[in-house]
C-alpha cells in the first residue's frame, strides 16, 4: 500500500457469549482492554480499541454477547451490539465449534450490508475435522467475505485477520489521534478490572448482580488514588461480597490493585465499599445512572 493512501474504519466484533470476542480483541489491539473471564456476559459495554500505523487506523469494537434479552440490563447491552453493527465498515462474526444460531440472529446478520468475516475460533480444541464441518455449516447459512480459522488464545491466525481487515477498510483519514488506544476514560478500566476480579472470585449470581462505580480517581505524579463503590442488588449479596471480617473484599481489592498497577504503570491506592441498589438490573433509571 502506498503511503499517500490512508485507510481507516470501524470493525465490530460480534457473536454469542463466550466465543472469545474479548480475547480476539485484546490480541488484535495488543492491549488488555476487554475483561476476560470464563463466565458469559462479562462484557456489558461496547469497548473500542484503536490501532494506528502510518497509513491506517483500525477502530475495533468489542461488544456484549448476542442473546435474547431477559431483563432491562440485557436490553441495553443488545442496543450496544446493534449500534456497533450499524456503525461498522467490517463485521467480524466470531464463532466456535459449539456455536449455533437461531433464525432471529441469522436474519439480523443477513440484513447487514457490510462485509462479514467469519472467525471460527478455538481451533486449538479441534479434535479432528470439526473446523471444516463448522465452516461448511456456516457457509450454507450466510455469505462471507472471508472465513478464517483462528485460536485467539494462542494468537494463531490473528495476523491473517488483521490483513483481511486492512484490505476491506475504506480510504479515509484517521478518526482519532494516532496515539489513542481507546475511546473509554481511565476510570472505566479501573471499574472493569475490579469487576473482573469479582467474576473470578465469586460464584453463581453474585458477579452478574454487581456494578462498579469509580467515585474518585485522583492522579498524582507517582500514585493514583481510587475510591470504588461496588453495588449489589440485595442485602444478602453484600455479606457474601464482603466475606468473613472483610476477607473476600480484601482479596478482590488486592488482586485489582496489582492489575491496575500493571495497566496504569503507577502505584495505586485503592479503597472499595459495598452498597445495595435494589434490583438495579431491572430499573431503567438506575441503569442510565450506570451508563447503560
Amino acid at each position: 500500500m502506498e503511503n499517500s493512501v490512508h485507510k481507516a474504519g470501524f470493525v465490530s466484533i460480534i457473536g454469542k457469549p463466550n466465543v472469545g470476542k474479548s480475547t480476539l480483541m485484546n490480541k488484535l489491539t495488543g492491549e488488555r482492554l476487554s475483561i476476560i473471564t470464563s463466565k458469559a456476559q462479562t462484557t456489558r459495554h461496547r469497548i473500542m480499541g484503536i490501532i494506528s500505523g502510518d497509513d491506517f487506523q483500525v477502530v475495533y469494537s468489542d461488544t456484549p454477547g448476542m442473546l435474547k434479552p431477559a431483563y432491562e440490563l440485557q436490553s441495553s447491552m443488545m442496543k450496544f451490539v446493534n449500534t456497533a453493527m450499524e456503525d461498522a465498515d467490517v463485521v467480524l462474526l466470531v464463532t466456535d465449534f459449539f456455536d449455533s444460531y437461531d433464525d432471529d440472529l441469522l436474519a439480523k446478520l443477513k440484513n447487514l450490508s457490510q462485509p462479514i468475516i467469519l472467525i471460527v475460533n478455538k481451533i486449538d480444541l479441534d479434535k479432528g475435522g470439526q473446523t471444516e464441518s463448522k465452516i461448511a455449516e456456516w457457509e450454507s447459512k450466510l455469505k462471507f467475505k472471508e472465513v478464517l480459522p483462528v485460536s485467539a488464545l494462542n494468537g494463531n491466525g490473528v495476523e491473517m485477520v488483521f490483513q483481511s481487515i486492512l484490505k476491506l477498510l475504506p480510504i479515509h483519514p484517521a478518526f482519532f489521534p494516532k496515539d489513542s488506544l481507546t475511546d473509554k476514560p481511565e476510570k472505566f478500566f479501573a471499574s472493569e478490572i475490579i469487576r473482573e476480579k469479582i467474576f473470578i472470585n465469586y460464584k453463581k449470581e453474585v458477579p452478574y448482580s454487581t456494578e462498579v462505580e469509580i467515585e474518585t480517581f485522583h492522579e498524582d505524579e507517582d500514585i493514583i488514588h481510587i475510591r470504588a463503590i461496588i453495588y449489589v442488588e440485595r442485602r444478602s449479596q453484600k455479606g457474601i461480597l464482603i466475606g468473613h471480617k472483610g476477607s473476600m473484599l480484601k482479596k478482590v481489592g488486592t488482586a485489582a490493585r496489582i492489575d491496575m498497577e500493571k495497566f496504569f504503570q503507577k502505584k495505586i491506592f485503592l479503597e472499595t465499599y459495598v452498597k445495595v441498589a435494589e434490583d438495579w438490573r431491572k430499573k431503567s433509571r438506575t441503569l442510565k445512572g450506570f451508563g447503560y
